[in-house]
C-alpha cells in the first residue's frame, strides 16, 4: 500500500471509530512513539529521540485534556496522576537520554492500554446492535 493509501486508510479508521477505539489508538500510537524514542537513544540519534518523545508527550497531553473529573471521579484523578508521572519521565528521558525513563512510561501505557481494551470490549458487548 502506498504511503498516501495508508494515510487515507488511517484517516478513515479514525473517522469511523468509536470514542473507545480512538482512545485505544492513542495509547497504541503513544507506545510506538516511546519505543521509537528508545530505539533512537540506542542509536544516539538525539534529533529523532526528541521528535518521538515530543509526539508521545503530545498524546499524553491530549489524553489528560480529555479527562472528565465530574464523571470519572477518583479514576480521573488517578489517571491525571499517572499522566503527570509519564510526562515528567518523558521530560527526564529527553534531558538525560534515559531509556529507563522511557521503559517506565511504556510499562505504564501498556498497563493502561490493557485495561482500556477490556473496558471498551465490555462497553461494546453491551451496546445495541446497529
Amino acid at each position: 500500500m502506498s504511503n498516501q493509501g495508508a494515510n487515507h486508510y488511517k484517516a478513515m479508521q479514525v473517522k469511523t471509530a468509536t470514542p473507545g477505539q480512538i482512545l485505544i489508538m492513542l495509547y497504541e500510537a503513544c507506545i510506538q512513539n516511546v519505543k521509537k524514542a528508545s530505539d533512537a537513544i540506542e542509536r544516539k540519534d538525539i534529533a529523532t529521540k526528541g521528535k518521538f518523545i515530543g509526539k508521545a508527550h503530545d498524546i499524553i497531553n491530549e489524553l489528560q485534556n480529555t479527562l472528565n473529573f465530574e464523571v470519572g471521579g477518583e479514576v480521573a484523578h488517578e489517571l491525571e496522576r499517572l499522566y503527570n508521572f509519564m510526562t515528567a519521565h518523558l521530560v527526564r528521558a529527553n534531558l538525560e537520554n534515559s531509556k529507563e525513563c522511557l521503559t517506565a512510561v511504556q510499562k505504564c501505557l501498556e498497563t493502561l492500554l490493557d485495561g482500556w481494551r477490556v473496558a471498551v470490549a465490555e462497553v461494546q458487548k453491551g451496546a445495541p446492535k446497529a
